[in-house]
């Protein structure tokens, strides 16, 4: 794998130009974006999921895998759950954002994590059709990366649930590992969503490097986390020290770059996806 400094690119307007980028982007190629974004508040960061999926959907913008953290510490909802699974009191008393995630699943705190966001068009390149072949794919590279740390990581058996829970599930997102999640003794360490737009997906989940059982309790309505701590292990559960997150990122990285067998590039969001993202932001914000 190699990696790249790309200046950003002001394109322009005439067809010629455009039929070239479409053709760029749209063929298969063997460059990703990659983007590591430090830590962000939450609807920005939903935001800028999805202001990419839309490029790298219409063909504007190269299929990206992006690197982030949260701050504050940030409780996301599936795309269909009511607010009634956070417990709003307690989220502002603890200066939690909460905030609806573009992907189905259930509530999960974003805090002591990596997330990763794998933005890309199916049937092009390294990914499938299939949307539950491409989710075990990019879980597989998941798995690698953890097994390069020396964690005995996995893929658990049986088909990826892809389908949108009720609006009512109130099932935290670690408390039940489904087919294609990546675990640890039958113990999750990567939960993940996965949404379809257009010909592109957006998959993104979480690396739990800690665990805060108050926080992740108290988020919910729970009381203790005695519900949530056996289903869920950690990177600090694992291993005798923990990696500096640069070293985590660079591992998740190498393992995507061989899984897929591409080059990563680093580069930005393009104006357009940062006005986008601009835009939608409010729109994943809820009311406290």
């Amino acid at each position: 794998m190699t990696m790249r400094n790309m200046a950003p690119r002001t394109p322009k307007r005439d067809a010629l130009t455009v039929f070239a980028i479409l053709r760029r982007v749209t063929a298969y190629s063997t460059t990703w974006r990659l983007i590591i974004d430090g830590d962000q508040p939450g609807a920005r960061n939903m935001a800028r999921d999805v202001s990419m999926m839309e490029a790298v959907s219409k063909g504007e913008s190269p299929p990206t895998l992006r690197l982030y953290g949260w701050a504050p510490p940030c409780l996301t909802l599936g795309r269909h759950q009511g607010l009634d699974v956070a417990d709003l009191g307690f989220c502002r008393h603890e200066g939690i954002d909460v905030v609806r995630r573009p992907t189905g699943g259930r509530a999960l705190l974003h805090h002591l994590e990596l997330t990763y966001a794998v933005i890309a068009t199916l049937g092009r390149g390294p990914l499938p059709r299939s949307l539950q072949d491409a989710y075990r794919l990019i879980c597989s590279a998941l798995v690698r990366a953890m097994r390069a740390l020396g964690v005995a990581a996995e893929l658990t058996d049986g088909e990826v649930n892809l389908e949108l829970p009720g609006p009512r599930t109130a099932i935290p997102c670690f408390e039940a590992p489904a087919g294609g999640e990546v675990v640890v003794g039958g113990r999750k360490l990567i939960g993940s969503a996965m949404r379809a737009h257009g010909s592109a997906i957006l998959q993104h989940g979480a690396i739990l490097i800690d665990w805060n059982g108050r926080l992740q309790a108290g988020s919910m309505g729970l009381e203790d986390d005695t519900a949530l701590r056996p289903h869920v292990t950690t990177l600090a559960s694992e291993l005798e020290s923990l990696p500096a997150r640069a070293v985590l990122e660079q591992t998740v990285l190498q393992a995507v770059a061989d899984t897929f067998e591409i080059e990563l590039e680093t580069a930005p969001m393009s104006a357009a996806e940062c006005t986008a993202a601009t835009t939608l932001e409010p729109s994943f914000a809820t009311p406290a």
